[in-house]
């Protein structure tokens, strides 16, 4: 029927916000998080299991594109801003409907998956945010799928961001991006303390990410990496493993 909006049904694990990008391309900018629930991966330091594990299904709500959208527009104020789609892997759900629903009123979003599952509407995403996982994750990405990302993105802006908390993932992220050059590439320092997925908030490992993060910057600059760019989790350094912010 013309006229008729598409609807897909979301499993959320939450939607929180404005807040800040703490990561990325956007660093610091506003954003309102939605969290999908699901991963085809299992990270060994998977910072959001309460997105990721069937044990945590029972939290996620089954929530129909317009319900997530009056969710995202009330905590906007309905002043479009930037929607970020993260999880888990957030491509594993359709979130077509609701990034055209939501572009169609001014709003922008990106969304950032380990690049495993291609998506027609990659292409309306701004950025689509590639982070294939490095060897510490303890899983070995699909270069193949990795490309059909790529395609499905078309002419969208894609980055490509790496955690790195070792010297192996530090090459391996130069193998990457030496694969990739015409992405911007994104470098992070790990978290080794993530929260327990039923937490508030947790306890931290400061000392061990400012010294990641020195290492990191030093090692790029020492090499001549001077295409990387290297952040942190600014959202980390203000609020520590603290959810929903």
């Amino acid at each position: 029927m013309g006229g008729v909006p598409a609807v897909s049904l979301l499993r959320i694990s939450e939607i929180f916000g404005p807040t800040i990008q703490g990561e990325g391309a956007l660093i610091g900018q506003a954003t309102v998080f939605v969290r999908l629930g699901g991963c085809d991966y299992r990270c060994s330091w998977c910072d959001s299991l309460h997105a990721v594990e069937s044990e945590y299904r029972h939290t996620w709500a089954a929530m129909e594109t317009e319900a997530v959208w009056e969710r995202i527009t009330a905590l906007s104020g309905g002043r479009p801003l930037t929607v970020t789609i993260s999880g888990g892997n957030p491509a594993i759900q359709d979130c077509g409907p609701l990034i055209e629903r939501g572009r169609a009123s001014g709003y922008r979003f990106a969304l950032e998956t380990q690049g495993s599952v291609a998506r027609n509407w990659f292409s309306r995403l701004e950025p689509l945010v590639l982070s294939p996982k490095p060897p510490s994750s303890g899983e070995t990405p699909d270069w193949d799928r990795f490309d059909d990302c790529l395609k499905a993105a078309g002419e969208a802006e894609a980055i490509l961001k790496i955690v790195v908390f070792d010297e192996t993932d530090y090459l391996w992220a130069r193998d990457v991006a030496a694969c990739y050059p015409a992405l911007p590439v994104y470098l992070q320092p790990g978290n080794h303390t993530p929260p327990p997925p039923e937490a508030e908030d947790a306890e931290i490992d400061m000392d061990g990410i400012t010294d990641r993060m020195d290492w990191l910057v030093s090692r790029t600059l020492a090499d001549g990496w001077f295409e990387a760019r290297v952040l942190p989790q600014l959202h980390v350094l203000i609020w520590g493993n603290k959810r929903g912010v």
